[in-house]
């Protein structure tokens, strides 16, 4: 089988990471500089265990010293050489200058802006999101290096895309989570480059915002003051899904903890989620971080303690390490004074910080002299990364509309006039989304289309994206595409529609953007192709069924580079295999779903339709999963079992043991535990041949789906999913070929279902496995006990 894996950007991208000038540092260094006042303390003895150091330099400090560095500027420790520190960096498809810890300028005036997460999700390539996450990790190591970005990057945003209308959604990898939790291991693993067994790292992930944090500004409801009432049941198999793969397969060094309450408690004062669920079941190595004046949010805001000494004991004992913010600065002490919080609390949160930064190197003396010493200015914007970019927004785009297979535009069509018209149709600035960085260059539609076509008139029919008013010049566009023997509208949303503290209260396009491309759809005398560009779901149920419309593309936000992927998928030079990773609405769901609604399961009783293609069951515009390509593929199934035995761990199975009416009662349960299951042997090899029967290589993705067969639990109102993702793989096959996709599916993951109390179980019987057209059924068997 041959995985679309990039393998000539690999070796690229490797050879920048590996090679160049070594340029002198910048920067000085943090700590334990050769001659320093600490070089000969144990806490600079790189010799020593990571954790051992940093707690022999947190019992050298004062507490005053200890207090200064609970917040993100962390003051520095003159009298030990140690330097303040930023922590706050972003890097969230990019290195950005959101936070303050990342500066451009000078050797560093721009980094390679990758199209925001929720375009690359639609990749469905996880070897992309690793490799996109290396490329980043070289960029943000070597603007470290030259003094110009920290190394604890917070990133990536893994929350569940629950709602269409949430502002942030475009950060996230989609509505799907097992797809959210691949790319949140994935990308981790690529940003920190993680050392084996030493626990060295590269730059430091961290996965926020910890847990059902999806709400930003709806309807009166912020997310300083929103409660999210939600059930376990949604929390185990939704909500808190990518973090335990952020923690437990990627192991990243942080997670943020969230604004929002969940069941009356802010998420960075709720000591069950943070030393219960992230730190001792999950075991996160590394440390928690707020997100930016959480804890004053629920002092001042949702008042939940009732003196500021009480929310700093609240959150500190709650196993919240650091504050983006002043908060535990200024009153920390004050808390310590009054005795609610003591001495060994402050060492424990510091500790773990101080750790993360070890296992960074910080505190190993010259920055130049260490395994990533020699990055700088010229491992930023490489040829290859750019490249990178570009692929990776090709591999993104999704082809919503090809009738007639009216796309590929024709070379006929290219060596004549093209029309490029619409709001989007010079973006710049709005291909980058939200939480980047100053790109290293700006490739526009228009300017893509222009390598392509002999002459590419271009009118933008709105003066911006909102589009609203009657001086929009509308009808300058129309005859544009009057007299083209194409026309491409590049219309859609940007941060004006949809943004951090902004959800939507419409699915629709805004203003008269609609007007727009039925109008110039109408007057076109050759195809007319629709691109849109946003983060969120669009109802384009009006241009699906226009006739005139020949085809759709979605962008995502694609990046630096959009114009050239858009290009070269209209122009045929990319053949697209992009999916939607969420479920594109009518507009009418959302009188159905009030966006404060966290529940995922459907309530037919009260007129509540559920959520994402797990749950909801109506009309769609276009399903998750969905996307076209210019070739077509068949698949057929190569090697799956049809019967599988969950056999019961030691301990469960003595329980059992203990008499035969148990015994009895275990073989015909309906459900076993997943904690009473041995799963290290509950691995499920599919594998599925998937035949081009189309005249053009393509890429494909797998999509594995499980549901119960019958789907009982569905109707006997315990909640599982309609069905769910369980398996997914990306592979290029030529035109005429096969390719053989081996994967692996974990039973007591995939093929479990969470119950009321938030339970996993899997159920006994009959499993349905849907793979394109095909259906795969697996009995899934109990062993015989005493027998």
């Amino acid at each position: 089988m041959r995985r679309l894996l990039l393998l000539p950007l690999l070796v690229l991208a490797g050879a920048a990471a590996g090679g160049g000038v070594v340029p002198v540092a910048a920067r000085s260094a943090f700590a334990c500089a050769p001659g320093g006042p600490a070089a000969s303390l144990p806490f600079c003895r790189r010799s020593l265990p990571a954790r051992a150091r940093a707690r022999d330099l947190v019992a050298r400090l004062t507490r005053a010293e200890k207090v200064r560095l609970l917040v993100n500027n962390a003051a520095g420790v003159p009298r030990l050489g140690v330097a303040g520190y930023e922590w706050w960096s972003e890097a969230l498809h990019g290195v950005s200058d959101t936070g303050p810890g990342v500066r451009f300028g000078g050797a560093f005036p721009g980094a390679t802006a990758f199209p925001q997460v929720i375009g690359t999700a639609a990749s469905f390539n996880a070897t992309l999101w690793e490799l996109i996450g290396q490329a980043v990790s070289d960029e943000g190591r070597a603007m470290y290096n030259g003094g110009q970005a920290g190394l604890t990057f917070w990133s990536p945003n893994v929350n569940i895309f629950r709602d269409p209308r949430w502002g942030r959604g475009q950060e996230t990898p989609g509505e799907d989570p097992a797809v959210a939790a691949r790319y949140a291991a994935a990308y981790v693993r690529g940003l920190q480059q993680q050392q084996q067994p030493s626990g060295r790292l590269k730059l430091a992930a961290c996965c926020k915002h910890f847990t059902a944090y999806d709400l930003d500004n709806w309807s009166g409801t912020d997310r300083f003051h929103f409660n999210a009432v939600v059930t376990r049941q949604d929390l185990e198999d939704t909500f808190n899904v990518p973090f335990r793969s952020c923690v437990a397969d990627g192991r990243a060094a942080s997670v943020m903890c969230s604004y929002n309450q969940v069941n009356g408690v802010p998420t960075c004062a709720d000591a069950a989620f943070l030393r219960g669920t992230i730190r001792r079941r999950w075991g996160l190595a590394g440390y928690i971080v707020s997100d930016c004046d959480s804890v004053d949010v629920f002092y001042s805001d949702q008042h939940y303690t009732r003196t500021r000494e009480d929310a700093v004991a609240a959150t500190l004992r709650a196993g919240l390490d650091l504050d983006c913010g002043p908060f535990l600065a200024q009153y920390t002490e004050g808390a310590v004074a009054q005795g609610k919080v003591g001495d060994g609390d402050i060492d424990a949160a510091v500790t773990n910080t101080v750790t993360v930064q070890m296992r960074l190197g910080m505190f190993d003396g010259d920055p130049a002299a260490q395994p990533f010493g020699h990055l700088g200015p010229q491992h930023v914007c490489t040829a290859a990364h750019q490249e990178l970019a570009v692929e990776a927004a090709r591999q993104g785009i999704v082809l919503l509309k090809n009738d007639g297979r009216a796309l590929p535009l024709s070379p006929a069509t290219a060596r004549r006039a093209v029309a490029v018209v619409g709001p989007h149709a010079e973006a710049t600035v709005a291909m980058i989304g939200n939480y980047a960085g100053k790109p290293c260059r700006y490739t526009t539609p228009l300017q893509g289309v222009a390598r392509y076509a002999a002459r590419a008139a271009h009118q933008p029919g709105c003066t911006d994206v909102a589009c609203a008013g009657s001086g929009q010049p509308i009808a300058a566009a129309v005859d544009a595409a009057r007299r083209a023997d194409a026309t491409i509208v590049v219309a859609g949303l940007d941060q004006k529609i949809e943004a951090e503290g902004l959800d939507r209260a419409s699915l629709l396009l805004p203003g008269r953007q609609a007007e727009l491309i039925s109008s110039v759809a109408k007057a076109s005398k050759g195809p007319v192709i629709l691109v849109l560009m946003s983060g969120g779901p669009i109802d384009i149920g009006f241009a699906q069924n226009d006739p005139k419309i020949a085809g759709i593309l979605w962008a995502g936000y694609p990046g630096q580079a959009g114009g050239q992927a858009i290009a070269d998928v209209i122009f045929g030079h990319h053949n697209p295999g992009g999916k939607l990773p969420v479920t594109w609405y009518p507009q009418d769901y959302l009188q159905k779903v009030p966006m404060t609604n966290m529940a995922m399961r459907a309530n037919p009783a009260k007129g509540y339709p559920g959520r994402t293609y797990r749950f909801y069951t109506g009309p769609t515009i276009h399903p998750f999963g969905h996307g076209l390509s210019y070739t077509s593929f068949t698949h057929s199934l190569a090697h799956a079992p049809s019967q599988l035995t969950v056999r019961l761990s030691a301990a469960a199975s003595s329980t059992a043991s203990a008499s035969l009416n148990d015994t009895a009662r275990l073989s015909r349960a309906a459900a076993v535990r997943v904690a009473h299951a041995r799963c290290e042997e509950l691995r499920m090899p599919v594998h599925v041949d998937v035949k081009n029967v189309g005249e053009r290589d393509g890429a494909h993705t797998v999509l594995v789906y499980a549901a119960a067969a019958p789907p009982s639990e569905a109707r006997d109102g315990s909640g599982a999913p309609v069905r769910q993702l369980v398996a997914f793989e990306k592979v290029h096959v030529a035109a005429g070929g096969t390719a053989r996709v081996e994967m692996g599916i974990d039973v007591c993951d995939g093929l479990s279902v969470a119950d009321r109390n938030g339970v996993r179980r899997i159920p006994v019987g009959e499993h349905r496995l849907i793979i394109g057209e095909l259906t795969h059924t697996v009995t899934i068997a109990l062993e015989q006990l005493g027998v």
